[in-house]
C-alpha cells in the first residue's frame, strides 16, 4: 500500500508546483501573464498542423479496419477522430475567438490542459486498438501514424507546460482502463512523473527568467521615464553613434536644433553635426579625431558645425562600446546645455569689465589693457599716453538736481567723450565723475594737446536733460609712457598728479605731467607723515595775538593761532600743514588740542580776557564739537563767555538744518561765535540772518591799504561796520600794523583791533607777563604811516629843478615816491619842486622831502602806476638791479 501512495504523492507535488500557472493568483503578475499569453500564441500556432497529423492516424486505422472487418476498431478510430478533431476545434476556436480573447490566461490554459487530456486519451485509445487489427503493412502504418500523431501532439502542447502535464495524465488514464493498473500504467506512470519533473524544472527556470525579464523592463521603464523626463526637463542629453560613427540616437531637443531640411541629424556623421569651440584651429578636428581612434573625451565644449549663427554651446563627452568580442560598435555619450552658462558668463565678464552705468571699461578693464600695452614688445605699443579727466561742478548737479540727474548727465558725458575719442584709443569709467582715456602709440604733445582742448570744449557744451541746461567742466591729467611711467601704476599715479596740478591751476585746463609734481607730492605726504607724529610727539604749541579795544586800548582778548615746531625744519606755516591736516583727517585731531589747551591756558588769565579759537567747517560738521566744547570748558574751568569761536564763510557752503542746529547747540553752551575772513568767501550775506554771530573779523586784506588816498577799502570797512552795528554785532579789523591805521579804523568805527602793531603772538609765559606789566593795557609799535610797497631797482634818470638838471640813480621806487643817490642838495632846500624822468623823454613833477648823504627822497605829485615801468617805452638805459 505505501508503495502505491509514494508516486501518488510525488505527482500531486508536481501538480501543485504546476498550478500557478492554472491558479487566478498569477494575474498579479503582469510578467506571469505575458508569459502564458506567449505561451497560449505558441499553442495557438502549432496546434492546427498537430490536430491534422493527430487526425490522419484515426482516419488511417479506420481505413484499415474497414478492409480488414474489425468492427470494434472501426469504431474506436471513429470515436478518436471525433475527440481529437471536436478537441483541436474547441481549443483553436476559444483561443482566436474575440470574445475568448478577454478572458483571463489562466482559464485558457486549463482549456487548453483539458482537451490536451482528451486528445492523449483519444490517441492512446487509438493506439490500443491498432493491436486488434490483422497483421500486415496496414497495422504497422496505422501503428506508426498513431505513435507520430502523439508525438506530434505532445510538442505542439509542449509551450503551456500544465497542457502537457494533462495530454500525460490522459495518456495514464487510458492506459489504467486498458491496463488496469497493470505493468504498463506503472511504466506510464514513472514516464508521467519524470515529465512532470523535467516540467517543473523547466517551469522554475522559466518562473525565473520570467521575473528577470519582468525586473529588467521594469527597470528599464523606470530608466526609460527618468531618461526622458531629464532629457525634456533639464539641460542635459544622450547620443550614440554607429561604428562608422553615424549618429544612431540623439535626443529629440537637440536634433531638432541641429535638424536642417536636407541633412537630418540621425543618421548623420557626429563630426558633421558638432565642431569644437575653441579658437585655435588645430582644435577643430580634435572630435573627428577620437572618433577615428577609439579613444573617450570627457566635457569638450562644442557648437553647431553647420549653422555657425546658431547662439549653442553643449559640454560633449563620450566613450566607445565593444561586445563580448571585442569588436567596435561605436560610440555613446551625454552632452549639456552650456548655453545660458555661457551667457551668465558673458554677463559677468561684462559686468566685471565694464562701467554698468555707461558701458565703458571699467577701472579693471582699464589696468588690463593698460598693462597689456606697456608690457607690449614693440616700442611703438610701449608708447602709450593716458588722460585722467575729472568733472568740474558736477557735485554741484548731485545736490541740486539730484543723483538721477547725475546719472543721466554721466551717460551723456561718456557718449560725448566716445565721440570725441573714437578709435584714438580705449574709454572707461574710473568711478563718480572720474573718466580715463588710454591712447597707445600716442606721444607727441602737440597732438595730445588737440586732443585733450577738443575733449574739454566738448564736455564743457551745455548739455539737455529732462528740459533741464546744464553746463560743466572738464579738467586732464596727461601721462606719457615710458617716460612718466612704464608701468600701471607709475603712469596712473602720474597722471593723477598732472590732474591735480590742472585743478590747481584753475581747472577747465589740462597739464601735462612734470617731475617737479611728483616732489612736490612726496613732500606733501612726508608733511602728512611728520603731522601725524607732530601731535603725539609734543611738537605743536600755541601763540595768542592780542584783540584790543579801539576805545580804551584795553586787552580784551587773544587768538590763539597754532604753531608747529618741527625737529629738522623749524617753523612751519600754517598756512602749509594745515590744508594738508584737513585732506588726511587729522584736522579734527589737531583742532580739539588747540580747543583744550588753550582753554586750560587761558585759564590763568584774568576774568575779563577772551580766548579765541578758530573752528575748521570739517570741525563744525561733527555733530560731537559741542560735546567737545562743553568738555573743554569744564576740564579748563573758565567760563563760556569767555570762549569765542571763530567760525569761516566756509560752513554755509553746503547750508542745511543741521548747520542751523549746530549754531543753536553752540550758543546753548554760552560761548561766543565770531565770522571769520569775512567778505573773502563765497556765501551770500543770507546768512547773516539765521547765524547767531557776536562778532565779525574784518579780513585784513581790506585793511592794507586802507589809509592810501584813492583805496576803496576804507570804504568797504566803513559798510561792514554799519551792518555789524545793525546786527548788533562787534567788529574787530584783523592785519593792523602801522599807527595810521589805527586811527583810521578807529574813525571808521570798529570796536577792536587785532595785528602786528599790538605785538607778534607770543606764547602762554608771554601773555601773562604782557597783562601783568601793562595792566591789561596795549602799547602800539611799528611805523607811525603805512608805506606803499617799494620796489628794488638800479637805473639811470634825468632830474630837473629849475634851470638846474643832471642824472641820478633811482635805488627804489613806489606808486607815491622814489629814492634816489647822486644828488647833493643844499640845507634848507625841503619840499623842492622837481620833475624826474621815470619813463623815456617823459618828465613827472615830485616834491623833495629830504635829503642826506647823496640821497634824496621824492613825493609824487600824481600816483604813478609801477607797471608802466615795464612798457617798451622804457629809456634802454634802464636796467634792474640784478
Amino acid at each position: 500500500m505505501r508503495i502505491s501512495i509514494t508516486p501518488f504523492r510525488a505527482l500531486g507535488v508536481a501538480f501543485a508546483a504546476l498550478w500557478t500557472d492554472l491558479s487566478p493568483s498569477t494575474t498579479e503578475s503582469e510578467g506571469h501573464r505575458d508569459a502564458l499569453r506567449q505561451q497560449l500564441r505558441q499553442l495557438c500556432a502549432t496546434w492546427p498542423f498537430a490536430v491534422t497529423v493527430a487526425v490522419a492516424a484515426p482516419l488511417l486505422v479506420a481505413w484499415t479496419a474497414w478492409d480488414g472487418g474489425a468492427t470494434g476498431v472501426l469504431i474506436v478510430a471513429i470515436a478518436s477522430g471525433i475527440a481529437i478533431t471536436a478537441s483541436g476545434t474547441v481549443l483553436l476556436a476559444t483561443l482566436r475567438h474575440d470574445a475568448a480573447r478577454r478572458w483571463p490566461p489562466h482559464v485558457k490554459v486549463r482549456l487548453a490542459t483539458l482537451l490536451g487530456a482528451i486528445g492523449a486519451a483519444a490517441v492512446l485509445a487509438l493506439l490500443f486498438a491498432t493491436d486488434l487489427l490483422p497483421p500486415g503493412p496496414l497495422r504497422m502504418a496505422s501503428s506508426a501514424t498513431t505513435i507520430a500523431a502523439m508525438i506530434v501532439m505532445v510538442i505542439a502542447l509542449y509551450p503551456v507546460r500544465a497542457a502537457t502535464i494533462g495530454f500525460g495524465v490522459g495518456l495514464l488514464a487510458t492506459l489504467a482502463v486498458q491496463d488496469f493498473f497493470g505493468i504498463a500504467w506503472w511504466i506510464g506512470l514513472l514516464v508521467l512523473l519524470t515529465l512532470t519533473g523535467a516540467t517543473y524544472r523547466l517551469a522554475l527556470f522559466e518562473r525565473s527568467a520570467v521575473a528577470l525579464r519582468d525586473l529588467d523592463q521594469a527597470q528599464g521603464r523606470m530608466a526609460t521615464r527618468l531618461v526622458a523626463e531629464f532629457e525634456t526637463h533639464s539641460s542635459g542629453w544622450f547620443w550614440q553613434t554607429n561604428s562608422e560613427g553615424e549618429v544612431t540616437y540623439l535626443t529629440a531637443k537637440v536634433a531638432q536644433e541641429l535638424d536642417v531640411p536636407d541633412a537630418p541629424a540621425i543618421g548623420a556623421p557626429l563630426s558633421r553635426l558638432f565642431r569644437m569651440d575653441s579658437a585655435l584651429p588645430e582644435t577643430e578636428r580634435t572630435l573627428a579625431f577620437h572618433l577615428s581612434s577609439r579613444t573617450a573625451f570627457s566635457n569638450y565644449s562644442v557648437r553647431p558645425a553647420s549653422r555657425a549663427k546658431l547662439e549653442r554651446w553643449w559640454s560633449m563627452s563620450g566613450r566607445p562600446i565593444f561586445d563580448e568580442d571585442g569588436i567596435f560598435l561605436g560610440f555613446v555619450g551625454s552632452g549639456s546645455d552650456l548655453t545660458e552658462r555661457r551667457r551668465a558668463d558673458a554677463e559677468i565678464t561684462r559686468l566685471a569689465l565694464f562701467d554698468s552705468l555707461t558701458g565703458l571699461a571699467n577701472r579693471q578693464r582699464l589696468r588690463l589693457s593698460l598693462d597689456q600695452m606697456l608690457a607690449h614688445p614693440a616700442a611703438a605699443q610701449r608708447m602709450t599716453s593716458l588722460f585722467l579727466l575729472d568733472l568740474d561742478r558736477f557735485k554741484a548737479v548731485n545736490d541740486t538736481l539730484g543723483h538721477q540727474m547725475g546719472d543721466a548727465l554721466l551717460k551723456q558725458v561718456a557718449q560725448r567723450l566716445q565721440r570725441t575719442i573714437g578709435e584714438a584709443g580705449l574709454v572707461g569709467r574710473l568711478g563718480g565723475d572720474e573718466f580715463q582715456v588710454i591712447l597707445p602709440g600716442h606721444a607727441a604733445r602737440e597732438d595730445l594737446t588737440d586732443l585733450a582742448r577738443r575733449v574739454i570744449f566738448d564736455l564743457s557744451q551745455p548739455y539737455s536733460i529732462e528740459g533741464s541746461a546744464i553746463s560743466i567742466g572738464c579738467s586732464i591729467g596727461v601721462a606719457i609712457a615710458p617716460q612718466d611711467g612704464a608701468d600701471s601704476e607709475t603712469l596712473v599715479r602720474n597722471a593723477d598728479l598732472a590732474l591735480y596740478a590742472a585743478k590747481g591751476d584753475g581747472r577747465g585746463i589740462h597739464r601735462f605731467f612734470r617731475d617737479e609734481l611728483l616732489v612736490g607730492a612726496q613732500s606733501r605726504k612726508q608733511l602728512e607723515d611728520d603731522l601725524r607724529q607732530a601731535l603725539v610727539g609734543d611738537q605743536f604749541y600755541l601763540a595768542y595775538q592780542p584783540v584790543v579795544d579801539t576805545r580804551s586800548e584795553r586787552i580784551v582778548g587773544y587768538e590763539a593761532l597754532l604753531r608747529w615746531e618741527h625737529p629738522t625744519r623749524g617753523l612751519v606755516s600754517p598756512s602749509e600743514f594745515v590744508p594738508v591736516a584737513e585732506d588726511c583727517g587729522l584736522i579734527e585731531s589737531i583742532g580739539e588740542w588747540v580747543l583744550r589747551t588753550a582753554c586750560i591756558e587761558a585759564a590763568g588769565w584774568p576774568g575779563d580776557v577772551r580766548v579765541a579759537v578758530n573752528v575748521s567747517p570739517i570741525q563744525f560738521a561733527n555733530t560731537s564739537l559741542p560735546s567737545l566744547v562743553t568738555s573743554a570748558l569744564a576740564k579748563s574751568g573758565i567760563a563760556p563767555h569767555r570762549l569765542e569761536l571763530e567760525i569761516t564763510e566756509g560752513v554755509f557752503l553746503n547750508e542745511s538744518a543741521a548747520s542751523e542746529q549746530m549754531f543753536k547747540t553752540l550758543k546753548g553752551c554760552g560761548v561766543r561765535l565770531a565770522l571769520d575772513d569775512f567778505g573773502t568767501g563765497y556765501s551770500s550775506l543770507g546768512y547773516l540772518k539765521k547765524a547767531p554771530f557776536d562778532k565779525i573779523k574784518i579780513d585784513q586784506s581790506f585793511v592794507k591799504g586802507a589809509t592810501i588816498a584813492g583805496n576803496r577799502n576804507a570804504a568797504i570797512i566803513r559798510a561792514i561796520v554799519s551792518l555789524a552795528e545793525a546786527l548788533g554785532m562787534d567788529t574787530t579789523a584783523e592785519g593792523v600794523e602801522n599807527r595810521d591805521e589805527i586811527t583810521l579804523i578807529r574813525a571808521l568805527g570798529c570796536s577792536h583791533i587785532q595785528g602786528y602793531v599790538y605785538g607778534k603772538p607770543a606764547r602762554a609765559a608771554d601773555v601773562l607777563q604782557q597783562l601783568a606789566v601793562g595792566g591789561g593795557m596795549a602799547t602800539a609799535s611799528g611805523f607811525q604811516i603805512t608805506r606803499n610797497p617799494r620796489t628794488a631797482m638800479l637805473r639811470h634818470a634825468r632830474i630837473q629843478a629849475g634851470a638846474v638838471s643832471g642824472e641820478v640813480r633811482i635805488r627804489n621806487i613806489s606808486s607815491t615816491g622814489v629814492m634816489v643817490e647822486g644828488i647833493e642838495v643844499d640845507a634848507g632846500s625841503a619840499d623842492l619842486d622837481v620833475l624826474i624822468e621815470l619813463l623815456e623823454d617823459q618828465m613827472f613833477p615830485a616834491k623833495l622831502r629830504w635829503a642826506a648823504d647823496g640821497r634824496a627822497g621824492l613825493e609824487f605829485a600824481e600816483t604813478f602806476n609801477l607797471e608802466r615801468l615795464a612798457a617798451p617805452s622804457v629809456p634802454t638805459s634802464a636796467r634792474k638791479a640784478g
